[in-house]
């Protein structure tokens, strides 16, 4: 080959391999991941997801690209970011929480759409069966609102001098009236009464602490959503100490923060199986064809330092049962 032929050669080589690589990543199949809070606080949750994701060989940034959207809490904007999505034709969505998941389903009929809620996805409206979902979206359901009264329960047992219980929820959130509901149902069983205090904001959440005191509540519930009660995590668990009040949670994370007992399904879990469930799609598996997987397991989680420092005797039986105790 001619010294100058083998130049000309070379530059159009070079001038080839931009493109070439633009087309392969191009390639790489695009996740929308439309979440309902912050980035921050869903980190755990987030890399739990990957790990389901890593299970079918996608790995984010080599062979998987995924678009984040979060509405930081603000729910009207779900909607708007759904359509994004929706326009720019990711391959699958992944909505973690009911309102995004509802988002999704009204953005799209075609795109397949994988969710992680704490309701029954059948009544909401987000697939005909659990065994056969039969559209375009398929998922975990946790057990969410149904461990409500035994959150109850479990609070009641740990003090049961408690007359007052408040209930502390954000109005906004989809979940919230229902947890409510069967909180004031188990409330009127164990008899005791049950107070809501509602906080949406900074502001109504000092009010709602403020109003523990006046009320004589004697132990708290706090029943947290994806947005902002979710991000106010460790000013919650420092009100709750603040004001020497006993609270459960139904987050891991507020006990690691310094709450005092948490049960709920781990989220964890929800989020790799929702990450492997992803994988399949990207494979080719149809949402139609993955029935809903419930998840059944929960967790008891119980801080030792925090019960010292309120004065409170961990029942022997409570401590038994519990699937981490933290010292």
């Amino acid at each position: 080959m001619r010294r100058r032929e083998f130049i000309t050669l070379l530059g159009t080589a070079a001038a080839t391999w931009p493109l070439a690589a633009r087309a392969q990543q191009a390639v790489n199949p695009v996740i929308g991941y439309l979440y309902s809070g912050w980035r921050e606080p869903s980190a755990g949750y987030t890399a739990a997801f990957r790990r389901g994701l890593s299970e079918l060989g996608y790995t984010e940034g080599r062979n998987v690209t995924i678009e984040y959207r979060y509405a930081d809490g603000q729910f009207n904007r779900l909607p708007e970011l759904a359509a994004d999505l929706a326009r720019r034709k990711v391959a699958v969505m992944l909505t973690p929480g009911d309102a995004a998941a509802l988002a999704a389903k009204a953005a799209t009929t075609t795109i397949p759409i994988v969710f992680t809620v704490g309701t029954d996805p059948v009544t909401s409206g987000l697939v005909a069966a659990l065994n056969r979902p039969g559209g375009n979206a398929t998922g975990v359901s946790q057990l969410g609102v149904t461990v409500v009264p035994k959150v109850l329960g479990l609070l009641h047992q740990l003090v049961p001098t408690a007359v007052n219980i408040g209930a502390l929820a954000n109005p906004n959130y989809v979940n919230s009236e229902r947890r409510l509901s069967q909180a004031a149902e188990a409330a009127r069983t164990l008899g005791v009464q049950l107070h809501i205090l509602p906080a949406s904001n900074d502001r109504e959440l000092d009010m709602a602490f403020a109003a523990v005191p006046r009320l004589q509540i004697g132990a708290l519930v706090v029943i947290s959503d994806i947005g902002f009660m979710q991000s106010r995590t460790d000013q919650i668990v420092a009100l709750a100490a603040r004001h020497s009040i006993p609270a459960i949670y139904d987050r891991r994370l507020s006990v690691a923060a310094g709450g005092l007992m948490s049960y709920d399904t781990p989220l964890t879990d929800a989020y790799r199986i929702a990450g492997s469930y992803v994988g399949q799609i990207l494979n080719g598996r149809k949402p139609s064809e993955l029935p809903v997987q419930q998840s059944t397991k929960v967790e008891l989680i119980i801080n030792l330092k925090t019960a010292t420092a309120l004065g409170i005797a961990i029942p022997p039986m409570l401590l038994a049962l519990a699937d981490e105790v933290i010292e």
